[in-house]
């Protein structure tokens, strides 16, 4: 560890590679809450967060495990697929409580292209979140409908000790690879029709239809 005079420790969390303080102070002074999105191996996990003189307030939250247990997902809750439609569901969360706009926070984590993250963030701005974001960070339609999975099954279908050993989680839970697009398109539908509510007006949609109409009724009056 280097020492002198002028040398000051960095804050815990950035130590222990958890929080770039930097990058959080230039997102909290966006004034915006916070899309959040986090990942290990198996599960996401997807937050809208809104900064507070006392610290982070949750707004909406959602996790990758509720897809299996609320929404009939048969396939990993840790791929790109579950990822989408977690940042789905917190999307459709957050616009029920009244948030229109947000920032993308993707913490430490590496902005690859493609990757999960950006998926769930898809996901989000699909619900009807407002995030400014890179079209060419975010993951093919058809590798978040789980095509790339399908076919992969395909080509190992004449090899079927292969295909069951690649296979055995999604064999086991009833899902058929070659499926899963189809399936993904099932469950997405179930969320948007369990979830999608009128959104509450925010400042930007509320003020619109009264400008329309002002407009209507001066044009009436000539």
């Amino acid at each position: 560890m280097a020492t002198g005079p002028s040398y000051r420790v960095a804050f815990r969390r950035r130590r222990e590679g958890k929080t770039d303080y930097q990058q959080r102070r230039g997102l909290v002074l966006s004034g915006l809450p916070r899309l959040v999105v986090r990942g290990s191996l198996g599960n996401m996990i997807v937050e809208v967060v809104r900064a507070e003189a006392g610290g982070d307030k949750v707004v909406a939250y959602a996790h990758s495990k509720e897809l299996a247990k609320k929404q009939g997902w048969l396939g990993g809750t840790g791929n790109i697929s579950a990822a989408y439609l977690t940042g789905l569901i917190c999307g459709f969360r957050a616009v029920e409580q009244g948030i229109g706009e947000a920032v993308f926070d993707i913490g430490l984590q590496h902005p690859s292209k493609g990757a999960r993250v950006f998926a769930a963030l898809k996901g989000a701005v699909d619900a009807g979140l407002k995030i400014p974001f890179d079209k060419a960070k975010l993951p093919d339609e058809k590798r978040i409908m789980g095509q790339h999975v399908a076919e992969y099954a395909r080509s190992l279908s004449s090899n079927m000790e292969a295909y069951q050993k690649r296979f055995s989680a999604q064999l086991s839970a009833g899902l058929k690879p070659e499926e899963t697009s189809a399936h993904f398109a099932q469950v997405k539908e179930r969320i948007v029709s369990s979830l999608r509510k009128a959104a509450p007006p925010t400042e930007t949609t509320a003020t619109e239809p009264q400008k329309e109409q002002e407009e209507e009724e001066e044009t009436e009056e000539a």
